[in-house]
């Protein structure tokens, strides 16, 4: 389970605080939903759950462990905003094989498999699949670290309708095995997956009390 108590990040050169007494709790297998626009401090939530920048007061907790940037680290697996963009594999293989020393071909098969890329050639070059394969190759990325906590930007951003429904599909499968935290301006598709939902506004947190799939029916966001 992850748990945020009264989180505040202040960086010194900002007159106000990006995120204000953030509190959450997310269960295993689950996915959880932050839904902003841009500016609201969600990708700025993401960076501290992945260990990028340190928070100025608060807590974050893995159930009863307290985490440092450094656990962070190690724990989460973080999937950018436009991920395809810092692709710099050749191929598929090479993709995945960056960062890792040894790396073996069931593991490879497998979390190709999980994300539903496990038909395609592993020497097809990266920038040649579709935007939906683009970001489930991200996805297998970091699946390969063996992350406890999946972390992602904005998921659907940019893709067209069938790519979003390929992205949904893959998040349905994926909280059988992690705990998934989201960030999007986008949320109505993904309401549809989510078992919990907040919205981040000005760096304030709060809970949307309906069930996701109220708000995923088409009815307004509070």
């Amino acid at each position: 389970m992850l748990r945020i108590a009264s989180l505040t990040y202040h960086p010194a050169a900002t007159p106000q605080p990006i995120l204000s007494n953030i509190s959450l709790e997310l269960a295993t297998n689950q996915v959880g939903l932050i839904v902003g626009q841009s500016g609201s401090g969600k990708s700025t939530l993401l960076e501290i759950l992945s260990g990028f920048a340190q928070w100025q007061s608060g807590d974050v907790h893995w159930f009863s462990q307290v985490l440092t940037p450094d656990h962070l680290q190690q724990l989460s697996g973080l999937v950018f905003q436009f991920p395809e963009r810092h692709f710099c594999g050749n191929t598929i293989l090479e993709e995945l094989r960056l960062g890792h020393l040894v790396l073996e071909g069931d593991r490879i098969a497998a979390v190709l498999d999980t994300v539903g890329l496990g038909h395609l050639d592993y020497n097809t070059p990266p920038h040649h699949l579709s935007g939906g394969q683009q970001r489930r190759l991200a996805l297998a990325v970091q699946l390969l670290r063996q992350p406890s906590l999946l972390l992602l930007d904005e998921p659907t951003a940019g893709l067209d309708w069938s790519m979003r429904r390929q992205v949904i599909e893959v998040l349905a499968q994926l909280k059988k095995q992690w705990t998934v935290l989201v960030v999007s301006h986008e949320p109505e598709e993904l309401l549809t997956v989510s078992d919990r939902a907040w919205r981040l506004t000005q760096g304030h947190l709060q809970e949307l009390t309906a069930a996701p799939a109220t708000f995923a029916r088409g009815e307004v966001l509070p």
